[in-house]
């Protein structure tokens, strides 16, 4: 029985699942980089993996017990999100992580049938869970589901793990023929420093590759020295990093016009020191965006909106890893800046409209 401040859930057990107790795991033998890894375009990263428990509701009532049939459980995290939509696109794609303890099987079994490549450090930190609740139907919510997201906070990473992970990341950037771009995401697990994002950030330019992030705070401040290429929060992480007086209660105010004008001049100052590209999602509502122009054209970086076609949301879970996947295929393809935009926004609105997280088909 799952209990989360007056909801009581009854979760099925899934079909053919083994029970894995939650338990550290031994010292792992060495794991050198596959020869499949040594040929790939998308090295993409994330420091806080998850399972992923989807529960379909018609309803929920708060303070009773609420039981469905309708459940799944998929390997997650923004990272492993991005490689499956990267490779549903018919990219080649590797994934890196840190994985621990008595799941570690279970995910990597997952991955599989997913048809993904990773790559990870043993790290002894037991891989979390995280619940995503869907309400509603067709009749009673024509909108779209009501989607409800429970996080468990990680376990730390064992000491070693942050040096173990660097060397690793250092051997597959130097070794992978054809790789091009490096993508993080997502927040690290406890235990990692907060140097070790910037670090991959600083080691992955200097190898000549472009940089996605789509992370916030403190690792977000301190790799922008590094010139990332794109920069991609979303709307209320980028507030809160760089326009914190529009964040009261730990909620982003009205987007008034005097507010807009706020984040319009913090987006293209940051493109502008930074000589980066900068998009902020923002669910359903218009993505904002600046270009980067070339140092002799005297207009400065380009502003400029982008409207979401509309979509009957099924799970939003994911569909800011879609946005990314789509977006960094179609840079890799050659594809114009607003244009790869457009093909973020299409991943975005395939994936809002399933029920599975981190996908577009």
């Amino acid at each position: 029985m799952l209990k989360i401040q007056g909801l009581n859930i009854k979760l099925f057990p899934l079909k053919n699942k083994r029970k894995i107790a939650r338990q550290k795991t031994p010292d792992a033998p060495p794991h050198p980089i596959k020869e499949d890894v040594k040929f790939m375009a998308f090295l993409t990263v994330c420091l806080n993996p998850t399972l992923q428990k989807t529960l379909r509701f018609s309803s929920i009532y708060p303070g009773t017990v609420n039981r469905t049939g309708n459940h799944r459980l998929d390997a997650s995290g923004k990272g492993i999100n991005v490689t499956r939509v990267l490779t549903q696109l018919g990219k080649r794609a590797v994934h890196l992580t840190q994985l621990g303890g008595g799941l570690r099987p279970l995910f990597l079994s997952l991955c599989e049938q997913d048809g993904l490549s990773v790559q990870w450090e043993e790290s002894e930190s037991e891989i979390r869970f995280c619940y995503t609740l869907l309400s509603g139907t067709e009749s009673t919510l024509p909108g779209g589901s009501a989607v409800t997201e429970l996080v468990e906070e990680s376990e730390p990473v064992s000491a070693g793990t942050e040096e173990r992970l660097l060397e690793k990341f250092d051997d597959i950037i130097a070794r992978t023929a054809g790789l091009n771009w490096l993508i993080i995401s997502g927040t690290k697990a406890a235990g990692f420093s907060d140097a070790v994002i910037p670090a991959m950030t600083q080691r992955a330019k200097e190898k000549g590759l472009k940089v996605i992030l789509d992370i916030k705070g403190k690792e977000l401040t301190e790799s922008l020295k590094y010139q990332p290429d794109i920069v991609k929060p979303n709307l209320f992480e980028f507030a809160a990093g760089f326009a914190p007086e529009l964040i009261k209660n730990n909620e982003l105010v009205t987007i008034d016009d005097s507010a807009k004008e706020r984040i319009k001049s913090a987006v293209l100052d940051m493109a502008q020191k930074y000589k980066c590209r900068v998009i902020l999602t923002n669910g359903s509502r218009k993505i904002i965006a600046a270009d980067k122009v070339s140092a002799d054209t005297s207009s400065g970086n380009e502003f400029f909106e982008v409207e979401v076609r509309p979509v009957k949301t099924v799970n939003s879970i994911g569909c800011g890893d879609a946005f990314t996947a789509g977006l960094a295929s179609a840079l890799g393809d050659g594809t114009g800046f607003r244009e790869a935009i457009g093909e973020g926004s299409r991943c975005g609105a395939l994936n809002a409209a399933l029920v599975r997280p981190g996908v577009i088909l």
